[in-house]
């Protein structure tokens, strides 16, 4: 499988496991909870294999990133937070930096 498509199951294993920590009311709720488990320990088992074509720097920059801004649009649309125009511009800065990142750095592993 190539390994752009694991970080991309790995980011979104945990977006998924970031999710449900908030649903697991601080471990109490069983099924959540088991999710958060799981779906942690798929984020990272991905993140690993990653490390082997991608540089660690360029991985979690991506990898935290992505999780970043998908996290906080789950909770925007599934939770009611609100988004203030700074996080919104901030939010526009991460991905601009991912993909300077994937397009113009030789770093980047392709």
């Amino acid at each position: 499988m190539n390994t752009w498509w694991i970080l991309a199951i790995a980011i979104i294993a945990e977006v998924i496991a970031t999710s449900a920590l908030k649903v697991s009311e601080g471990f109490t709720r069983l099924i959540p909870s088991l999710v958060v488990v799981v779906g942690y320990g798929i984020a990272f088992y991905g993140l690993a294999l990653t490390l082997k074509t991608i540089p660690v720097g360029v991985a979690y920059a991506i990898w935290s990133g992505m999780g970043i801004v998908l996290v906080t649009l789950i909770g925007w649309f599934l939770f009611d937070q609100k988004l203030d125009p700074a996080a919104i511009i901030g939010m526009v800065l991460i991905v601009a930096g991912v993909v300077v990142m994937n397009v113009f750095s030789a770093s980047s592993g392709h």
